[in-house]
C-alpha cells in the first residue's frame, strides 16, 4: 500500500489568510437538534456554512490571479495533470525570516537532496514556516520566499509548480508582487499555506497530489494536497 503524507491544513473558522483576502468562517447551519419527520420516521443532519476567499487554507494560484492578459487560464481550465506530478522537496529551513533565497542556496539545497529537477515536477520548499510563525501574528508579514532570480531559476528547469507553507511565495511587498509577475511570465504557477513539508525530507521523489475545485472563473482553489510514496 502507498504512503500518504497529507500536506493540507485545516480550514477552519478565522483560519489564516492572506490580509487582502476575507476571512474564513465556519460556523454551524443545521445540527442534529433539529428534527426532520416524514412519516414514520425522524431523521436529523448536520452541516456546516463556509464564507471564504478561494485563496483560503491551502490552495493553488490560478494563472488569472496574477496575469492580467485575457487568455489567462481560471482554475477550473488548469489541466487536471497540472496537479498529479513527480515532485521532489528541498530544504530551505535555515534561511532567516524575511529573507529572499538566492540561487547559490536553491543549489545547494538542491545538491543537499541529491535529487534533480525534471520537466514538470513540482518543487516544495520547506522554510520551517509553520514551526516559526504560523498562529501567531508574524505568519503574516514575516516569512522568507523566493528572490525573483530564484522563481526565474525554476522556471529554467521546466516545473509546473512549486509550494510554500507561508501565504505567499516571496517576502512581503514588492518582492511578493515581482515573483507572482514571474509566474505569469514564464507559464508556472505556486501554492500557498502547506504544511509537514519536513516530512518528506531526505526521502527523496513522491508523487504530489492537489487537485482544485472546479470553481467557475475561479483565481484559486483550496486543494487537499497529499505526497504518496510508492
Amino acid at each position: 500500500m502507498p504512503e500518504f503524507v497529507d500536506l493540507s491544513r485545516e480550514i477552519f473558522h478565522r483560519t489564516q489568510t492572506h490580509p487582502s483576502h476575507p476571512p474564513a468562517v465556519v460556523t454551524v447551519w443545521g445540527d442534529h437538534s433539529e428534527k426532520k419527520v416524514a412519516g414514520n420516521t425522524t431523521f436529523t443532519s448536520k452541516a456546516l456554512y463556509l464564507s471564504m476567499s478561494d485563496h483560503a487554507g491551502t490552495h493553488v494560484d490560478a494563472p488569472v490571479h496574477f496575469d492580467p492578459r485575457p487568455e489567462a487560464r481560471s482554475i477550473d481550465q488548469v489541466p487536471l495533470e497540472d496537479f498529479y506530478t513527480s515532485g521532489i522537496c528541498l530544504d530551505l529551513s535555515h534561511v532567516p525570516l524575511k529573507h529572499s533565497i538566492t540561487v547559490p542556496e536553491m543549489e545547494a539545497a538542491l545538491a543537499k537532496s541529491g535529487q534533480e529537477i525534471r520537466p514538470r515536477d513540482t518543487v516544495l520548499l520547506h522554510m520551517a514556516t509553520n514551526d516559526r510563525l504560523l498562529g501567531k501574528p508574524g505568519y503574516l508579514h514575516d516569512f522568507p520566499g523566493l528572490a525573483l532570480e530564484s522563481v526565474h531559476w525554476l522556471a529554467d528547469r521546466g516545473i509546473g509548480m512549486f509550494g510554500v507553507e507561508a501565504i505567499s511565495p516571496a517576502p512581503e511587498g514588492e518582492p511578493n508582487f515581482l515573483a507572482h509577475m514571474a509566474c505569469a511570465e514564464r507559464g508556472i504557477t505556486h501554492m500557498e499555506c502547506l504544511e509537514n513539508l519536513d516530512r518528506l525530507l531526505g526521502r527523496g521523489r513522491f508523487t504530489f497530489i492537489g487537485f482544485p475545485l472546479k470553481i467557475r472563473g475561479g483565481t484559486a482553489s483550496p486543494i487537499r494536497a497529499v505526497a504518496m510514496f510508492a
